[in-house]
Order: C-alpha cells, then sequence, then structure tokens
C-alpha cells in the first residue's frame, strides 16, 4: 500500500552544469575565465504512477537534459533523484543501476539515428531482452519480439528487415517495441513525435495513450509542442533557462496560465476560434545560459518586471488567489504581488 501512494519519480534541487571553457592552456594565454552552463539549476517535481508528467519550453530550457540525468545518461552536479524510493544519485556503478534500468527505458527524438542501421530490427527489438537476460532459449526470444512487433502496429515479418527499409512514424513504432522489451514502468519520451508528420504524431501517441492504459506504464514527456502536451499529460512544468517557472495540471494551466511566459507560450498556439483576443507577444530572446540574468531569468522580455525581479530570483510558491493546497506553483514575483492582469485566453484544444 505505501509503494502504490507513493510518487514513482521524484526530483529535489536537480542540477547539471557542464564546464564549458576553453583549453587550459587558451585561458592562461588569452586569460579567459572558466566558463560554467548551468543547464539545471535546482529542479523539483514528482510523478505519480500511471500518469504522464511533461516539460515544455523553448529549444535550450533544460528539458532534454532533466530526461538525460533521469535515465542516467548524465550525473547529476547536485540534487536528488529518487525512483520507486531508492535514489539513483547516489549510485556509483552500472551494476547497482542495472535493476532499476530495466524498469525505465528511454524513446529518443530522431528515429532515423537511434536505431542501428546493421542491424535487424529482430535483433534490435531482442537487445534488451537479452542484455538483461529475461528470457532463455532463442526461439523464445524470437516469439516475444513478434509479440512487441504486433503490440505497436507491425507485423512480425517486419523483424527480418533493416530500419531503412521503414517510414519515420514506423520507425518510432521500433523505438517504442524496443523500450518495451525489457518490460518496464517508467518510460521517459524525449520529445517522440517532432521528428514525424502531423498525421503520424497523432497515430504515435494514440499509440503510447494505448499502451499506457494496457500496461499500467508512467511517462515523462519532453516536448515544445503545447498541443501535444495538452492532449497527452496530466501535469506540465514549464522551464525557462534551466529552472521550472511554472507547474500545474494540465487542464490549470492552460485554461489560467499564471506565468508570462507560460502566457507566452500560449500565444503561439494559433486562435482557431478567432476571438479577436489582443496578444500581447514577448519581444527578445533567450539570454545566454552561460551569463543569465540577475534575479528572475525571465525578467528582460517580461513586460511586468520590477526592480525586485532584476535582483531577487523568484522560487516556486502556491499562485495568489489559489485554493489553498492548490498543485499549481508559480516562480515570479508579479504573480506572488498580484501584480499581473487575469486577462488570460483559454485554451480549447479540444
Amino acid at each position: 500500500m505505501a509503494e502504490a501512494s507513493r510518487p514513482l519519480v521524484r526530483v529535489q534541487g536537480l542540477k547539471r552544469y557542464f564546464d564549458v571553457s576553453a583549453p587550459l592552456l587558451n585561458r592562461l594565454l588569452e586569460g579567459q575565465p572558466r566558463l560554467t552552463l548551468r543547464a539545471v539549476d535546482g529542479v523539483d517535481f514528482t510523478i505519480n504512477r500511471g500518469e504522464t508528467f511533461s516539460i515544455v519550453g523553448e529549444s535550450g530550457c533544460g528539458k532534454s537534459t532533466v530526461a538525460r540525468l533521469i535515465v542516467g545518461l548524465y550525473r547529476p552536479t547536485a540534487g536528488v533523484i529518487e525512483f520507486d524510493g531508492a535514489d539513483m544519485s547516489g549510485f556509483r556503478s552500472r551494476k547497482e543501476m542495472a535493476p532499476l534500468r530495466r524498469r525505465q527505458q528511454m524513446i529518443f527524438q530522431d528515429p532515423y539515428a537511434s536505431l542501428n542501421p546493421r542491424w535487424r530490427v529482430r535483433d534490435i527489438i531482442a537487445e534488451p531482452i537479452r542484455a538483461f537476460r529475461l528470457i532463455d532459449g532463442n526461439a523464445a526470444i524470437v516469439a516475444r519480439t513478434d509479440e512487441l512487433l504486433r503490440q505497436v502496429g507491425l507485423a512480425p515479418a517486419d523483424g527480418d528487415k533493416y530500419p531503412h527499409e521503414f517510414s519515420g512514424g514506423q520507425r518510432q513504432r521500433i523505438s517504442i517495441a524496443r523500450a518495451l522489451a525489457s518490460q518496464p514502468e517508467f518510460l521517459i519520451c524525449d520529445e517522440p513525435t517532432s521528428a514525424l508528420d502531423v498525421s503520424v504524431q497523432a497515430q504515435i501517441l494514440n499509440l503510447m495513450k494505448d499502451l499506457q492504459r494496457e500496461l499500467k506504464l508512467t511517462y515523462l514527456f519532453i516536448s515544445h509542442n503545447l498541443a501535444v502536451v495538452y492532449h497527452i499529460s496530466d501535469h506540465v512544468a514549464v522551464m525557462y533557462l534551466g529552472r521550472i517557472a511554472e507547474l500545474a495540471p494540465t487542464r490549470v494551466l492552460f485554461s489560467r496560465p499564471r506565468h508570462p511566459y507560460t502566457r507566452m507560450l500560449l500565444d503561439t498556439i494559433p486562435d482557431l476560434a478567432m476571438t479577436g483576443r489582443q496578444r500581447n507577444p514577448v519581444a527578445g530572446e533567450v539570454p545566454n545560459p552561460i551569463n543569465p540574468p540577475t534575479g528572475c531569468g525571465f525578467h528582460p522580455r517580461c513586460p511586468f518586471a520590477n526592480e525586485r525581479c532584476k535582483i531577487e530570483r523568484p522560487e516556486p510558491l502556491p499562485a495568489r488567489g489559489d485554493a489553498p493546497g492548490s498543485a499549481a506553483l508559480v516562480a515570479c514575483h508579479g504573480v506572488e504581488e498580484g501584480r499581473l492582469p487575469d486577462d488570460v485566453r483559454p485554451l480549447n484544444a479540444a
């Protein structure tokens, strides 16, 4: 009972810094300082079993780095990553991580680059089965790969082909089959539909939702496509410059966005209802993450910024006016002080 009630994934104070300095000799000769890229700079969230938690934001905001940290492709600079109560950030060897690696898998963005072009599809899908020694005997492994191919909408005969013989959508189905081969509980999906045509995106998303219901999967979904996030997510975190600007249940975030950056993102969605509402696009570009602004990272682009925003970095807090215990958190001094207008446009993406 305790296992069912606790979150499957808990991330607390997660940071990942990259040293992007020039080589030592260049720094000594040219008098250059060391440069640090704060890709993820203190992120907190939890993911409950069976739900889809999405992270959205512009390119370079740190969302893909969060995914790679959770799956173990990067080691965190600081912070805690718990999976089913086990602190993954404390593991020091592959042997320690092996029991948890089987239970979580990743689906990558580019199906053209994530599959080995020299292997047949059957061998690609069977690799996790053999690596984790889940099934003995070649005949049993072949039967399992055939089952996985059918589960993602392909035919068993496709197992004898090579990746180049498939379309982008079919390759992503192969990637999903490979991810399911180890019988995971948690899938990290790093923009799995962004390289596909719109019609194919819908097919892949429907497949993923069907598999989630059938296999009781939990998803971390990384995307910059807000329409996709709206349809697939239970909770959404909006990231900006390595930090979470706003976190809320999907319906709450899309019907009443609080952070100015979230409002900016929602204003990029076409207004198909042609309501005629005046939009207020935010000018400027994402600041250099190597030398981010002081205080709130969004203040150079925010029309509501004041002196406090330029000096003090905001922390995620329940928004003013929200009910006690609300799941929505916003990192904005303007929201905290009640300075922002409330004329937001609800998204009707149904």
